[in-house]
């Protein structure tokens, strides 16, 4: 931390976990330990590489301003990971009530009479943070299978029957899926013949409908028939008596 009469810095030492092809961040952290209002304008060495926001601003009187310097995704690491580039931080005392628009150049003049005061940063290169490994502790990844050898010198084989174990789960995993699939195609087979069941049935039930309406016509007509018989044998009795 840099303990200037107006303004402390955290960290001295911006530090960027390196990567190819991808932009890095890191924060500045300004406190005013002033009654005043301080200017302050951050420079650096290397402004194509870099982006400062913001890259100038006001700290009010007794309260803290983040800056956030991000790094250009860069195309080559460099030589042993070192990093020449350096930023200044200049800051002075200003009018209270003064905004950002209000700073210019001249403010930061030490030739006008000014008091400016300025701290240099360092640039450091850092590797990112590794994820956790997903191997086990105390297993090594292709490591060939060892048996132990106990006091009286005897061979424990056990320890060369577990790799065995492992390779048959997975010889029956396949058989497993075998029988995933015969039952499925019993399954499908079923289902179907339940779905031609269903359709003879409704078929079946529409012929005997069909049947029954036919034998009520056929029964109407018989019955219609025997009536104009019947009545023509009246008529006939009836002339024949009267003849008679």
């Amino acid at each position: 931390m840099s303990n200037g009469e107006l303004l402390s810095i955290e960290p001295l030492e911006l530090k960027f976990p390196f990567e190819l092809k991808k932009q890095i961040s890191c924060s500045l952290q300004l406190s005013n330990k002033t009654d005043s209002y301080v200017a302050f304008k951050v420079k650096t060495t290397n402004p194509k590489k870099y982006c400062v926001r913001p890259n100038n601003g006001i700290v009010l009187p007794r309260s803290v301003c983040d800056v956030m310097v991000t790094m250009q995704a860069q195309k080559e690491a460099p030589a042993d990971m070192q990093c020449k580039d350096k930023f200044l931080l200049q800051s002075v005392k200003t009018y209270d009530g003064a905004s950002p628009k209000d700073i210019s150049a001249d403010m930061f003049n030490k030739e006008a009479g000014h008091v400016v005061e300025e701290t240099k940063l360092r640039v450091l290169y850092v590797s990112p943070p590794r994820p956790p490994s997903p191997v086990a502790e105390g297993s090594e990844e292709g490591s060939s299978p060892r048996g132990s050898v106990s006091e009286n010198g005897t061979v424990n084989v056990s320890d060369f029957t577990q790799p065995l174990q492992v390779a048959k789960g997975f010889t029956e995993q396949p058989e497993a899926l075998e029988k995933s699939a015969e039952a499925r195609a019993l399954i499908s087979r079923l289902t179907e013949e339940k779905n031609n069941a269903i359709q003879q049935n409704s078929k079946l039930r529409q012929e005997l409908d069909l049947l029954k309406r036919e034998g009520n016509k056929n029964r109407g007509g018989v019955s219609f028939a025997l009536v104009i018989f019947i009545g023509l044998l009246g008529i006939i009795m009836g002339y024949l008596l009267k003849r008679t």
